[in-house]
């Protein structure tokens, strides 16, 4: 019983300073989707139809990409038209390249392009 009590102090004391082992994880998610209008910044990153990105998302009207492939700054906050998400009921249209946009964007979401939902 003895030797029971005193090994459990040594062991904490022994993982209380060892050294701390750091690990690098690299994930690889391939080449970013090439969509005339953006993305959907959540798996599987299906090509977004115009409308549902506000202009806030391209410069020079490229588009600055969504999830993994994010290329804003970090405290970027963006207007998307959730009336185009898949999750939100839509059920229209997807684009192809070459399609031609229309101007009747109206936002009524803000999104980080990390993935996260910002209400």
């Amino acid at each position: 019983m003895i030797k029971k009590i005193t090994f459990f102090p040594i062991l904490f004391i022994t993982l209380l300073f060892s050294t701390q082992i750091s690990a690098e994880v690299i994930v690889e998610v391939g080449s970013e989707p090439a969509c005339p209008y953006g993305y959907y910044d959540y798996k599987p990153y299906y090509c977004a139809p115009y409308g549902y990105y506000g202009p806030e998302w391209f410069v020079d009207g490229v588009f600055i990409g969504a999830g993994p492939w994010f290329h804003g700054s970090r405290h970027f906050r963006g207007h998307v038209d959730n009336r185009f998400d898949p999750y939100h009921g839509y059920h229209g249209a997807f684009p192809e390249r070459g399609d031609k946009p229309f101007n009747h964007f109206r936002g009524n979401e803000i999104r980080s392009g990390r993935g996260s939902h910002n209400r």
